[in-house]
């Protein structure tokens, strides 16, 4: 962590005069403990006062939130916004995620399992946010809503009707030309333009669209489906990488600007080398199952004790390197059909049953051990729970833990990014629906009385504000 230490000479200095770099500091101490500053960091701040020396000791330390001051407003749900809002949330960002009275974000039902009442689906892709219940289909609520969205910095929403959104006066033209720096996210299954645009889109429709089906499974086996919500992680994060660069290029320009993000486009990324095959070369791609196309051996084999595992040789040094491992020289290492990886792929039919039968000789672990000797790629194929348990995810800190008011310790997968001094942070537990409602409304500057009214006409969900309920 970095340290700055400014010393500012005399303690009587009008505050109204302040202009120097060291007076602007003074200023600083003055503020909250944490505080924003506009070059992507934040400090904490501790003053120390030495009366005899007549001198004020400014000791300012990074507190590492790159996004500390930008705030989002997330209206979102299942995974791909909320992913999107989360990385931010991890950066720094204060996110605000407006939920339906009573309802809240769709993935709040997807269970099981559930923990402590919320689903764990949800728990992974919430973190870092605190949650306002608004009906803004409601006078009061779309007032409170619009009030919301004046101070924000980032929009994201995932509503798919241009027509929705233009009944509610937040379509990109309306909210940009009341707030030129806000940037705009819409994430959807299509995007705003093209023929199928404002269609409904979930992650296994991109997943299929995009023609990531037809080439995923066993070689004799139909489509298969990733197990995993990929079109969803993916957008999300794409979603995320413009928001940076769009957050960058405001401040060259001072302007904000509209981000149109679409499972559908984000998903055809993940055809990138197959895509070009075609492209180029008019080849499409089939169904290998856990084996590569391209190298030879690069897929999953068995050990004795039927555990499984991958090796990977992506070159014909590490061909050479293998064979010894294996012990195999006579039998394969001296065979021509195997001395290339051209030769292994084209002889691919004989080479792997003859590999699988070295390996049914020996256990999966014994076959590892030889294999990081030798400095060949290669792992086990772990369980979810052999993985989160795994030395190397704790050793990077992968598994967050956060306290949360039903859960208990809500644990979450970390978020990947290691930065060097300005590391992201962990601050808030996924939120109870509707959990900080009041906390906003106040922030907005409704009273009391202005929140008791607005329960009773239906505006928000009355959900007691529990924040301070929070260690």
């Amino acid at each position: 962590m970095g340290r700055l230490t400014k010393t500012i000479a005399g303690r009587s200095v009008e505050r109204e005069a302040l202009k120097t770099q060291e007076e602007r500091l003074w200023k600083l101490c003055h503020a909250p403990f944490t505080f924003c500053m506009r070059c992507i960091c934040s400090m904490s701040v501790t003053v120390t006062d030495h009366p005899s020396a007549d001198k004020l000791s400014v000791i300012l330390t990074l507190v590492n939130t790159i996004l500390d001051g930008i705030r989002v407003v997330e209206l979102t749900e299942a995974l791909a916004g909320p992913y999107c809002a989360m990385l931010l949330g991890d950066l720094g960002a204060d996110v605000i995620k407006v939920e339906r009275p009573g309802v809240g974000d769709q993935s709040r039902t997807w269970g099981p399992p559930f923990v402590g009442g919320e689903s764990a689906y949800f728990l992974a892709a919430n973190r870092n946010k605190r949650s306002i219940a608004l009906n803004y289909d409601h006078p009061r609520g779309a007032e409170a809503f619009k009030k919301l969205l004046a101070g924000a910095d980032i929009f994201i929403h995932n509503q798919p009707s241009l027509a929705s959104l233009q009944k509610r006066g937040i379509e990109p033209e309306t909210l940009c030309a009341k707030n030129p720096r806000l940037i705009y996210c819409s994430i959807t299954g299509y995007g705003f333009t093209g023929p199928k645009a404002g269609m409904p889109g979930y992650d296994i429709l991109a997943q299929a669209g995009t023609g990531v089906m037809s080439f995923t499974g066993e070689p004799d086996g139909g489509p298969m489906r990733y197990p995993i919500a990929i079109a969803d992680m993916t957008c999300g994060m794409y979603g995320a990488m413009g928001i940076l660069a769009a957050l960058f290029a405001r401040e060259k320009t001072g302007h904000g600007q509209v981000i149109d993000m679409a499972l559908f486009d984000s998903q055809l990324t993940w055809i990138a080398n197959v895509g070009s095959s075609y492209l180029n070369a008019g080849a499409s791609p089939k169904r290998w199952g856990n084996a590569h196309p391209n190298i030879v051996p690069y897929e999953v084999f068995r050990g004795s004790d039927d555990r499984y595992f991958v090796v990977g040789v992506g070159t014909d040094a590490l061909w050479k390197k293998f064979v010894v491992a294996l012990g195999a020289q006579n039998e394969i290492g001296d065979d021509g059909r195997f001395a290339t990886n051209a030769e292994r792929i084209q002889n691919r039919a004989i080479l792997v049953p003859l590999l699988q039968s070295i390996f049914a000789k020996k256990t999966a672990a014994a076959w590892l051990e030889k294999f990081a000797a030798a400095e060949i790629p290669a792992a086990p194929i772990n369980t979810v729970a052999e993985a989160l348990g795994d030395a190397q995810t704790h050793a990077r800190g992968l598994i967050v833990q956060l306290e949360h008011p039903t859960v208990g310790t809500a644990k979450s997968i970390a978020n990947p990014i290691r930065f060097s001094t300005t590391p992201v942070s962990y601050r808030l537990p996924p939120p109870l629906l509707g959990e900080q409602t009041a906390e906003i409304l106040r922030s907005l500057g409704y009273s009391a009385e202005d929140l008791r009214t607005m329960r009773q006409a239906g505006a928000d969900d009355g959900t007691a504000d529990s924040a301070q309920n929070r260690t």
